[in-house]
């Protein structure tokens, strides 16, 4: 197996990283903050001093950071990984991310004679601890069959996407029919409880309807709970719907509810915060109504109850 270095040990870094380490690989870890990396540590993953070392040690460099900035930093920096990279080497992007960036510090990857490699995950930070994350890989055929491996330790379903940058876009569209999704279950929870209806039965009723989705089996039950704790802020919705906007624009399609989506998250954000937990988007509805949006017997935070499989390729139909 090969060796992987892993920069960002945040919601989702962390526990990718901690798939790696449970199924015995040899990984080296580095995050701004070192006491995050303390429990990587302990399990017996290696410390890199800077990204330029990591990348002289490692065969794979994956990075998870919170934003296309964040990731452009610590690629070029004087101590970054570009510094360190040579011929044969990996960079895997798991962050989302813009695609005419990831295609911009690809072009300085290969300059390296090294391959970089697109690969933003799906499903939520509780399928990510277990390993049964899908994931998106963006690059050549014979750089993703060499980083498969990798992959499906990483994640239960993994889909080839293309070149370099398709993964990118692919996943802000997914994030945006996320967000759609949630602001339309904040609307049908609030009506449903001003309707009089029991908000337990509500929750039945979607789920075994047509109405039924991922995001009403996760989200909405923290909704219900009231911690509302998805390990997602509104922060980054507004950057992952911004990013799709930014696509829409690019090549002139009219969208009409994107912009709307990113108003409500926009006075949101204003009104709680830009950490704020995204699910408390329902709250803007709640303070309308007078209203709260609770429910017994529903989860704080979400679990992955299906057991970690190895994971394969997605093949596309043809």
């Amino acid at each position: 197996m090969h060796s992987v270095g892993f920069i960002g040990l945040g919601n989702v870094g962390g526990k990718l990283a901690g798939s790696l380490l449970r199924n015995k690989c040899d990984v080296m870890v580095r995050d701004l903050d070192h006491d995050v990396a303390a429990p990587f540590l302990e399990a017996g993953a290696k410390w890199a001093d800077s990204p330029k070392a990591m990348a002289e040690a490692c065969d794979i460099i994956i990075t998870c950071l919170p934003s296309p900035a964040a990731c452009a930093a610590v690629m070029e920096a004087d101590d970054g990984v570009l510094a360190g990279l040579s011929a044969g080497k990996i960079w895997a992007e798991m962050s989302t991310t813009d695609a005419a960036e990831v295609a911009r510090l690809g072009a300085l990857v290969e300059a390296k004679g090294a391959s970089p490699v697109d690969c933003p995950v799906s499903g939520g930070c509780h399928r990510a601890a277990t390993g049964n994350i899908a994931i998106f890989a963006g690059c050549d055929r014979p750089v993703f069959e060499r980083l498969l491996p990798v992959l499906t330790i990483l994640g239960r379903r993994v889909l080839h996407t293309g070149p370099l940058g398709t993964a990118s876009v692919l996943k802000v569209m997914t994030n945006y029919l996320a967000t759609a999704n949630l602001i339309t279950l904040c609307e049908a929870l609030v009506t449903s409880k001003m309707a009089g209806m029991d908000l337990n039965t509500t929750y039945e009723a979607i789920r075994i309807s047509s109405g039924n989705s991922f995001v009403h089996e996760t989200e909405s039950q923290v909704i219900l709970n009231g911690s509302r704790d998805i390990n997602f802020t509104m922060d980054l919705v507004l950057k992952d719907i911004g990013l799709f906007q930014s696509i829409a624009e690019q090549h002139n399609v009219p969208l009409e509810v994107s912009p709307l989506l990113i108003k409500i998250f926009e006075d949101g954000q204003a009104r709680f915060g830009p950490r704020e937990w995204s699910p408390n988007i329902i709250k803007r509805l709640e303070e309308a109504c007078n209203t709260e949006i609770l429910a017994a017997g529903f989860p704080a935070e979400m679990t992955d109850d299906e057991p970690e499989e190895p994971g394969y390729e997605v093949i596309p139909k043809s």
